[in-house]
């Protein structure tokens, strides 16, 4: 017997949601017991030297929640109609996590933040995302899309979608700030993701690739997500480190390639690409003219200097998480419907 579609879903977020807090539990104190805490940065708003010693690389929750759904697909295919991409997204997420987990690693042994180069590490992430996408879209696959839904040469499509996963892992690593930040950032946009693969089938040729593949690893990602919000929540007994923040924006650069709506993110992702550009004005700036245009960056850090509480900045900002991505689905949908 086959469950029907909906149902699928909500027994695959539910596992996820129990297997993330249940690991949970159990990571945070190995973590403490092996010393893996967070180091607050010196140039941090004071408040944040409260979160030295919270245990770190609570990421691993989500890149176990990806293994967890790449074995459910395998043992169940015919759960949503099987689709092979999803371990190709889920190569990307862990992928991606795995190379936050050694700057990680290197920021805890090596004292007051000193992990990988930041080059070093966008390095390391071009190369996974330069795996993803030979092994998601290969060249006869991009020839049948090709006047369909896709009209560029292939090594311009290959360098756009590697901007997307760089800019979007790094991103999601600036917001991840604050207690819940990023985390909660991250669900709109992945709901956005999710509903457009979920009705793929009304948007006719425009979806390139791998829509059931993102419903699947997405829906997953949500559930582990708001698994690991229940220790991330103010006070936070567990941050996600660059393990999480680099495997989220893996999984959320990856969804909207597949689905071909790169640009989109650009208005579902608006609270990351605000951050993001808060820090490039910044130094721009400041290297330009000596002075800076915000107390600190990225932005959540002036709105903590401007005297709002932690918890206010978080909310706050998932809100306009939840308004951009509702205009980025009702943008998306108008431009689909012409």
């Amino acid at each position: 017997m086959t469950l029907s579609t909906g149902w699928q879903e909500l027994l695959l977020f539910a596992f996820v949601l129990v297997l993330t807090i249940s690991a949970g539990a159990r990571l945070i104190p190995l973590l403490k017991r092996w010393s893996f805490g967070q180091h607050a940065y010196e140039d941090a708003p004071k408040t944040h030297a409260l979160k030295t010693g919270t245990p770190t690389m609570g990421g691993l929750l989500f890149l176990l929640a990806l293994v967890a759904t790449a074995v459910v697909a395998h043992l169940y295919p015919n759960f949503r109609s099987f689709d092979p991409t999803i371990d190709r997204l889920v190569i990307l997420g862990i992928g991606c996590g795995f190379v936050g987990f050694i700057d990680d690693y290197l920021s805890i042994r090596r004292d007051r933040n000193r992990g990988l180069r930041a080059r070093t590490k966008l390095l390391l992430t071009a190369c996974v995302g330069a795996i993803f996408l030979w092994l998601a879209f290969p060249l006869d696959a991009l020839a049948v899309a090709k006047g369909i839904a896709f009209s560029v040469p292939h090594w311009v499509w290959f360098v756009i979608g590697l901007i997307t996963i760089l800019a979007t892992t790094q991103a999601v690593n600036l917001t991840d700030g604050l207690d819940g930040l990023a985390a909660g950032a991250i669900l709109p946009p992945l709901a956005v993701l999710i509903w457009i693969g979920l009705h793929a089938g009304n948007y006719g040729p425009y979806l390139l690739y791998g829509p059931a593949a993102v419903v699947i690893v997405d829906v997953a990602v949500a559930g582990a997500v708001i698994g690991f919000l229940y220790y991330n929540r103010h006070p936070a007994r567990l941050i996600m480190g660059d393990t999480g923040s680099l495997a989220l924006g893996g999984i959320l650069a990856g969804s909207a390639i597949l689905l071909n709506v790169q640009l989109l993110l650009i208005v579902i992702g608006g609270v990351f690409v605000v951050e993001t550009l808060s820090v490039i004005l910044q130094v721009a700036s400041f290297k330009l003219t000596g002075k800076r245009i915000f107390r600190m960056s990225p932005l959540h850090h002036h709105f903590e200097l401007g005297g709002w509480p932690e918890t206010k900045v978080t909310h706050r900002f998932w809100a306009a998480s939840a308004l951009c991505s509702l205009a980025g689905l009702a943008l998306f949908e108008i431009g689909v419907a012409r």
